[in-house]
């Protein structure tokens, strides 16, 4: 065969072509598409045709979206941490305290489920696992369900 031959048997494509990465159950296979200008318009109104995010109302710190807490009680305490520092040997202090204040707060407040924000969390971490505060102040919300959210609290 001549080379005019085999460039006649070859299909040769009008439009430019672009790879795309298509995952599969085999795992991630590479597909060749022509790009032409209709796909690019479909796309175009697509996104003008699905619908506007709605304003969420301002709640309780981190919630998460779309759900409202219904408060049926708030409380402040200040929670002293000397039994994580007396007790329990120093690389396991951290974990100790926050163990403390969720069995603090279910006690308090009279709840099976308690969730520590990770505000929260990070002050009883934020010297290490040796050194955690001495005693912290924290806001607990218990809602309809029982369960007790515990987050910092709020600023005066």
């Amino acid at each position: 065969m001549s080379e005019s031959e085999q460039q006649k048997e070859e299909p040769v494509a009008a439009t430019p072509t672009e790879e795309q990465e298509v995952e599969t159950a085999e795992g991630t296979t590479t597909e060749t598409e022509a790009v032409t200008a209709e796909p690019v318009e479909e796309a175009v109104e697509e996104k003008a045709a699905e619908p506007e995010p709605t304003e969420e109302k301002e709640g309780e710190e981190g919630e998460e979206e779309g759900e409202e807490i219904e408060v049926v009680e708030e409380r402040l305490y200040t929670i002293p941490l000397r039994h994580a520092w007396v007790v329990t040997p120093r690389g396991q202090r951290a974990p100790r305290a926050a163990r403390d204040v969720r069995n603090f707060v279910a006690r308090h407040m009279k709840a099976e489920e308690v969730a520590i924000s990770n505000e929260v969390n990070e002050v009883l971490w934020q010297r290490g696992i040796n050194k955690p505060p001495r005693k912290i102040k924290i806001r607990a919300v218990k809602d309809k369900e029982g369960k007790v959210v515990v987050y910092s609290p709020k600023a005066a």
